[in-house]
């Protein structure tokens, strides 16, 4: 009976000692950095780059959403451990970016979240609403004094102001339906701006301004009843041409090749050489087209929008 009870015993020792031994070491964590993702919105793929800590696969996301053709990019067998997802974005503006790594030696590694790595995809700066193209900048109004004098010289570009002075918008425009023509008093049927806290549109004029044409807006600031909100102005411009009954084509036609002292180039055969060029035609339209509506918002980065400030105060 004593020999049992020993052997008993010897065998509860044992059994506590090999409970209390763990593993020599735990899972790695895994690690996941986004970079890229900057691009143009509608002009090509855009790069998004994922680094990992080891060899794996990443799934990028936009949004929150999974990137088509992104769900699982292997990363570089080798260090830097790398995986690369051309991104098509389905809209510009800010997006957040973020992935997840999985990696192949799951003891050794565990399963990581990337970091959101925030962009903003861009679009283009002048007016996108086809076939009418906008572009906008501000001047300072002349004759401002004292406080309010410019910084600068009357008419100097310009995106801060003072309140109490006087913004001159100027709007450029052209008209691809026209064959990129300028539009002008003639072949234009609305033009005006449109400013948020402002109750009526500022109508926008066309003429000449020394020497050179386009249309201009004033939107005086200062005490009430005048424009007097502080900070970011947000304005849309807006750009109407007439009605035509004839349109620029774009079309192609064959010209003799000149040498540079005006003789036609001849080819090995003897002949003219001639290569084709491109001209715009004019085309009649039975029925009137419309006139195409264009528009004009600014999506500037935050320290380019226009702005207008509170005059300094002396100390």
């Amino acid at each position: 009976m004593k020999h049992s009870r020993i052997m008993v015993v010897g065998i509860a020792a044992v059994g506590a000692l090999s409970m209390s031994i763990t593993p020599a070491s735990a899972a790695a964590d895994g690690n996941l950095i986004l970079s890229g993702g900057s691009g143009v919105y509608g002009l090509a793929p855009i790069n998004i780059n994922a680094t990992a800590n080891a060899a794996g696969a990443v799934k990028f996301m936009s949004g929150g959403v999974v990137i088509g053709g992104c769900e699982a990019v292997p990363t570089a067998t080798v260090a830097p451990f790398l995986a690369k997802c051309a991104w098509v974005p389905s809209a510009a503006g800010a997006v957040a970016l973020s992935g997840v790594f999985t990696p192949t030696n799951s003891v050794l590694f565990t399963v990581a979240t990337s970091p959101v790595l925030n962009v903003k995809v861009g679009s283009p700066v002048q007016g996108v609403i086809s076939p009418i193209h906008i572009y906008v900048d501000t001047v300072l109004a002349s004759g401002s004094t004292g406080a309010l004098a410019p910084r600068f010289a009357s008419c100097a570009i310009t995106n801060e102001y003072l309140l109490g002075q006087t913004i001159v918008f100027r709007v450029y425009a052209n008209n691809a339906d026209q064959a990129g023509a300028v539009l002008d008093s003639n072949n234009t049927a609305k033009a005006f701006i449109e400013v948020a806290g402002v109750k009526d549109p500022i109508a926008l004029s066309y003429g000449n301004h020394s020497g050179v044409a386009f249309w201009t807006g004033i939107l005086k600031t200062g005490a009430a009843p005048l424009y007097s909100t502080l900070g970011v102005i947000n304005f849309k411009v807006t750009i109407v041409a007439k009605d035509a009954t004839s349109i620029k084509v774009l079309s192609t036609k064959l010209v003799a090749k000149k040498n540079t002292d005006g003789t036609r180039v001849i080819g090995a055969n003897g002949k003219s050489v001639f290569e084709r060029v491109s001209y715009y035609r004019n085309v009649n339209l039975s029925q009137a087209l419309i006139g195409a509506t264009g528009t004009w918002q600014s999506n500037f980065t935050q320290t380019s929008q226009l702005t207008l400030f509170a005059v300094p105060v002396a100390k």
